[in-house]
C-alpha cells in the first residue's frame, strides 16, 4: 500500500505542474466560482494522475518481471512480487472507471451548474444538480448499454447478467470504452507515427543545404525595421492597421529567432544529430510495422497470439520477450513511442485542433476534456499493444476481461488496419517531404510542380533570383 501511494503521490504532483501550467489564470475571480474551479481542478488532475499511471503500469510490469528473472532471491526486491502486479492493475482498472464515469462528469456539471431555480444560490445548490444530472447520466448510459446488449446478444442469460452491477456491468461497459479508445488509437496513432517528423523538425535545427543564412538574416532584419517604421507612423485611431501590423511583426521576429537558432547550432548539431534522430525515428515506425506484419502471421497460424489466447506463465516465472531483456527494453521503448506519437496524432486531426491545450489560455472545460481524451488514449495502450503484438504480456485485473479480444475477425483486422494505415502514412508524408525540400532547396519551389496546397504559399528565396541546375 505504501509503494503505491507514493508512486500516486509523484504522478498527482506531476500532472498538477503540467495542468497548472496550462490552466488560465484569469478563472480565479469570484469566491464560490473559485472553489469550484478548484474542486474541479483537483479532480481533473486525479484523472490525468491516473492516466499516467495507466501507461506507466505496462512498461513497468514488464521490467519488474524480467528483475524477477535475473535476481530471484536478491533481498532488496522481494517487495517486487506478482501479487503487488496485480493489486496496480487493479487499482488502475478501479480508478479509471471511477475517473471516466463519476469523476470527470461531476467536475464537468459542478462547473457548469448554477443552481435549480428557487433554490438558494450557493456551493449545496449547485452540489445538489450536479448529483440530479449524474443520476439522469448514470440512467441514459444504463439504457443505451441495455439496449446494445439486447442488440447484439439477444440472450436470458446475458440480459439477466446486466443486473450485476459490480461482476458484468461495469466491466461490460468499461469494455466497450475500451474499445472506442482502441478505434480512436487506430485513427490517432499511424496519423502521429508520420507527424512525429514534422515535430522532431521543428525542435531540432535541420542542415543548411544550399541556403546562404547571413543574407536571409540580413533580409529578415530589414523586413522588421520596415514593418516597425510602418507601425510607428500608422495613427493609434486606425486600429485595424495595428493589429495587422503587429500580426506581422510577431511572424517575422519568430523567423528572425528560428534563423539566429540554425545560425548558432554548431556543425554537429546541423548535420548529425538531425538525421540521426530521423533515421532513429524511421527505424522504429518500421519496427513497429514489422512487428504487426508478424503479429498477423502468428494470428493466422496460431491460436495463442490472439489476447485471450493463453493465460500466461505469470510473473517471474518466463520472460515475456525472445530476447529477454533487451527485447524487453524494445518493447518498453516502442511502447512510450506509441503513446507519444498517439497523442501527437490526436491533436494533428482536424477535429481536435481547437482542442489543444495553450500555456495560461486553457478554460477548465478544455482541461476537464483533455483529461477524459487522455484517459481513454491511455487506457487503451496496454489493450492495443497486446492486440498488435507488440508485447506478449497478458493484461491483468478488468483490463484483460474484455470479450472482444477473443473475437479473432475483430483482432486481424485491427492489426490489418493499423499496418495499412502506417504504410500509408509513411509513404505520403516522405514522397511530399523530400518532393516539397528538394524544390525549395534547388529553387524550384515558384513552379509549383507540387500538388501540395502549401506549396502556393511558400515565399521566394532567400537572395531575390531563381536557383537552377
Amino acid at each position: 500500500f505504501q509503494i503505491c501511494f507514493l508512486l500516486f503521490a509523484v504522478l498527482y504532483i506531476v500532472s498538477y505542474f503540467i495542468i497548472t501550467r496550462y490552466k488560465r489564470k484569469a478563472d480565479e475571480q469570484e469566491d464560490e466560482d473559485a472553489i469550484v474551479n478548484r474542486i474541479s481542478l483537483f479532480l481533473s488532475t486525479f484523472t490525468l494522475a491516473v492516466s499516467a499511471g495507466a501507461v506507466l503500469l505496462l512498461p513497468f510490469s514488464i521490467i519488474s518481471n524480467e528483475i524477477l528473472l535475473s535476481f530471484p532471491q536478491n533481498y532488496y526486491i522481494q517487495w517486487l512480487n506478482g501479487s503487488l502486479i496485480h493489486g496496480l492493475w487493479n487499482l488502475a482498472s478501479l480508478f479509471s472507471n471511477l475517473c471516466l464515469f463519476v469523476l470527470m462528469p461531476f467536475a464537468f456539471f459542478f462547473l457548469e451548474s448554477e443552481g435549480f431555480a428557487g433554490l438558494k444560490k450557493g456551493i449545496r445548490a449547485r452540489i445538489l444538480e450536479t448529483l440530479v444530472m449524474l443520476i439522469l447520466l448514470a440512467l441514459l448510459i444504463l439504457g443505451i448499454v441495455w439496449v446494445a446488449s439486447a442488440l447484439i446478444d439477444n440472450d436470458a442469460a446475458s440480459m439477466e447478467s446486466l443486473y450485476d452491477l459490480w461482476e458484468f456491468y461495469l466491466p461490460y461497459l468499461y469494455s466497450c470504452i475500451s474499445l472506442m479508445g482502441c478505434l480512436l488509437l487506430l485513427l490517432c496513432t499511424p496519423v502521429g507515427l508520420s507527424r512525429m517528423f514534422t515535430v522532431m523538425g521543428q525542435l531540432l535545427v535541420k542542415p543548411t543545404i544550399l541556403e546562404d543564412l547571413d543574407e536571409q538574416m540580413y533580409i529578415i532584419t530589414l523586413e522588421e525595421e520596415a514593418i516597425q517604421r510602418k507601425l510607428n507612423g500608422v495613427s493609434s485611431t486606425v486600429e485595424y492597421q495595428t493589429v495587422e501590423l503587429e500580426r506581422e511583426l510577431e511572424k517575422v521576429k519568430s523567423k528572425k529567432t528560428n534563423l539566429e537558432r540554425r545560425k548558432k547550432a554548431s556543425a554537429w548539431e546541423r548535420n548529425l544529430v538531425y538525421p540521426a534522430v530521423m533515421i532513429l525515428l524511421l527505424i522504429q515506425t518500421s519496427f513497429s510495422v514489422l512487428l504487426v506484419a508478424l503479429n498477423i502471421l502468428y494470428l493466422l497460424v496460431d491460436e495463442t497470439a490472439m489476447p485471450k489466447g493463453s493465460g500466461g506463465p505469470g510473473i517471474g516465472n518466463a520472460s515475456l520477450s525472445t530476447f529477454g531483456f533487451v527485447g524487453a527494453a524494445l518493447e518498453i521503448i516502442l511502447i512510450f513511442y506509441l503513446m507519444v506519437s498517439s497523442v501527437v496524432g490526436f491533436y494533428s486531426l482536424r477535429f481536435f485542433e481547437n482542442f489543444t491545450p495553450r500555456k495560461d489560455d486553457t478554460t477548465m472545460t478544455k482541461i476537464i476534456g483533455n483529461c477524459v481524451s487522455i484517459l481513454v488514449l491511455s487506457s487503451a495502450l496496454p489493450v492495443m499493444s497486446r492486440t498488435l503484438g507488440i508485447t506478449r504480456f497478458d493484461l491483468l485485473g478488468d483490463f484483460g476481461r474484455f470479450n472482444w479480444l477473443g473475437n479473432f475477425y475483430i483482432v486481424l483486422s485491427y492489426n490489418l488496419l493499423f499496418a495499412i494505415m502506417t504504410t500509408l502514412c509513411l509513404v505520403r508524408k516522405f514522397t511530399s517531404a523530400v518532393r516539397e525540400e528538394l524544390l525549395k532547396a534547388l529553387g524550384l519551389d515558384k513552379l509549383h510542380l507540387s500538388n501540395n496546397p502549401r506549396d502556393s504559399e511558400t515565399k521566394p528565396s532567400a537572395n531575390g533570383h531563381q536557383k537552377t541546375l
